[in-house]
């Protein structure tokens, strides 16, 4: 009961009240004023934080002296420290696998919704204009049969990929850091570059990590490859992404349409995407079911509980620390 974890985000609450049961809790609020400095004085004596959404690292861990771990409720780490973690000794955990699937249906459905402009239909339709039969500037695109590009072949990528080949019998290419083979075999996908998956591809779904790599992989050079009734799809990471670059190719109509989960700034507030009536734009909400986030909470609060037990948590980012 004195060890003191600090809950740096929103989290179930029925984990909430697990972690408040075992452990002295404290709540950071935004309500309280800034949330950098409270969590820099509320770290200084904690055991572990655990949450998600914040940007932690020597700035406002810099005092935490005795933190063993942090348990973040996401599969990615990006907003993490992982070489001041590192040189502190402080574990960082994951939730992996758990938002798998519900990812993927959001994946799906944003790809779909593009195709047929579902979003933009139903405010046509809300606001009165359905007079007449539609007509092709309400038409869509076909889904399936057609041709699926996956840039970034991991859990997420290919939960997308069994949906289209085994869903819509969607011919699948995919493009990742190295070949996947035996996930490829099964789904009779073929590993092809970047440039010619976007050449070929009718729909591409982007779910790379956010690395070095990766940053602003998508610029105007690569919308322009893409045909012209393609569907690009965004659940990874914004900063994938150069947003501008993507506006004027929607705008010029260089593709088709967009269905984007994520954002170079976010919150998403005032943007030229907002113009658009051919992008969907979600709040970030891949792993936004009741179900998913309680599983995601519940396994960051066993990584946690581990960690202060002295035991290793089951899904460590950094396993060894340089």
């Amino acid at each position: 009961m004195n060890q003191k974890v600090v809950v740096f985000s929103q989290i179930h609450e029925k984990i909430l009240a697990k972690l408040k049961s075992n452990y002295h809790v404290v709540v950071i609020d935004p309500k309280l004023g800034d949330v950098n400095a409270q969590i820099l004085k509320e770290s200084e004596d904690a055991d572990a934080l655990i949450g998600a959404g914040r940007v932690l690292g020597a700035h406002n861990l810099k005092n935490a002296k005795q933190l063993k771990i942090i348990s973040s409720v996401s599969v990615g780490y990006d907003n993490y420290d992982l070489d001041f973690l590192n040189q502190q000794k402080i574990w960082l955990s994951n939730t992996p696998h758990v938002l798998t699937e519900t990812t993927a249906d959001l994946a799906f459905a944003l790809m779909m919704g593009a195709a047929r402009q579902i979003a933009h239909l139903d405010q046509w339709t809300k606001a009165g204009h359905w007079k007449r039969t539609a007509g092709p500037a309400q038409f869509g695109q076909d889904i399936f049969g057609k041709t699926l590009g996956i840039v970034g072949l991991g859990h997420i990528g290919a939960a997308i990929a069994r949906r289209g080949f085994y869903g819509f019998n969607m011919d699948i290419l995919y493009h990742n850091r190295r070949e996947k083979i035996e996930v490829a075999e099964a789904l009779n996908a073929e590993y092809c570059e970047l440039n010619d998956l976007l050449q070929r591809a009718d729909f591409v779904v982007v779910t790379v990590d956010l690395n070095a790599d990766s940053k602003a992989l998508f610029g105007a050079k690569e919308f322009a490859l893409m045909q012209p009734h393609a569907v690009f799809v965004n659940i990874a990471r914004g900063a994938v992404v150069d947003e501008a670059a993507l506006v004027d190719a929607l705008r010029n109509k260089q593709i088709f349409a967009a269905g984007l989960d994520v954002y170079e700034k976010e919150p998403l507030q005032s943007t030229a995407l907002f113009e658009l009536d051919n992008v969907i734009t979600l709040p970030h909400v891949g792993s936004a079911t009741l179900e998913t986030r309680y599983k995601m909470a519940n396994l960051a609060y066993q990584n946690l509980k581990l960690a202060l037990n002295k035991q290793k948590p089951r899904y460590i980012v950094n396993p060894t620390f340089s």
